[in-house]
């Protein structure tokens, strides 16, 4: 499980015209390990939109109240995971969705109170990857999660998690040997807007302390130092770019790298 890629797809960057799917189709066939992990944030904004739900954020992470759990839910174990595992079958590649409840894979626990249904992942259990990286698959996991048992607690069950925070839980227990988060962005950038090749680990931190690293870059970043525990680097890159996960993994790819 050393040489397994775990790569995060941003709802952002995944659309008509993106390359992403062929892709992973075409290092699965080269024989690569990859474990892909998905957001789908843009997709539940719209949603709740529609339902007239306003959508609230606090250092990149979304407010959950039981509405937006209910469509964070069937957005991301449902509509955007379905979305991705098709298009990997359709396109000659082997995928199985996944989400953080099944086979207890991701188990989190309430975060905060003031931010609704939001979990902390707690453990993850990464048996499930291994059995479908052994036949033959892609897991495409959703970030969406088992909630652990509390003494007088009943629902709900499944928790919404981060899913940068998740990719990085998911680096961690897997030993993996790369994790690569796929944005809408260039990378992580000073507060000039000019890109930051190179981040140390206390590089990293500071940027969060700061405030140069805020939004949704905070969990890319706090994701990345969590791999770090298995991985020597993470990389935060352009998915908008074309091929951008061939040519990352080629060695040709821009953006930033956090190292020990």
């Amino acid at each position: 499980m050393d040489k397994t890629t775990v790569i995060k797809i941003g709802g952002s960057t995944f659309g008509s015209g993106d390359t992403t799917v062929s892709d992973i189709v075409a290092l699965q066939k080269e024989g690569a390990s990859l474990v892909v992990v998905h957001g789908g944030g843009s997709m539940i904004t719209e949603w709740l939109k529609k339902q007239g739900v306003v959508t609230r954020f606090v250092r990149g992470e979304r407010i959950t109240d039981d509405a937006s759990l209910t469509v964070a839910i069937a957005i991301l174990a449902g509509l955007a995971n379905k979305e991705i595992v098709a298009a990997i079958n359709s396109s000659g590649g082997r995928a199985v969705g996944i989400s953080g409840a099944d086979g207890a894979l991701v188990q989190a626990r309430v975060k905060d109170k003031e931010m609704g249904w939001v979990g902390e992942v707690v453990q993850v259990d990464p048996a499930p990857l291994r059995i479908l990286l052994k036949a033959g698959y892609v897991p495409i996991v959703a970030p969406v999660s088992l909630r652990m048992p509390e003494k007088n607690v009943e629902k709900p069950q499944i928790l919404n998690v981060n899913g940068d925070l998740v990719t990085g839980e998911v680096a961690a227990a897997l030993g993996a040997g790369r994790i690569i988060f796929l944005t809408d962005v260039a990378g992580v950038c000073d507060r000039e807007g000019k890109l930051l090749p190179k981040l140390s680990v206390f590089e990293a931190e500071r940027l969060i302390a700061s405030g140069v690293a805020s939004g949704g870059m905070i969990p890319k970043v706090k994701a990345s130092l969590r791999a770090l525990s298995a991985a020597s680097s993470a990389r935060i890159i352009d998915g908008r770019q074309p091929h951008a996960l061939l040519e990352e993994l080629a060695g040709r790819g821009t953006g930033t790298t956090i190292y020990k």
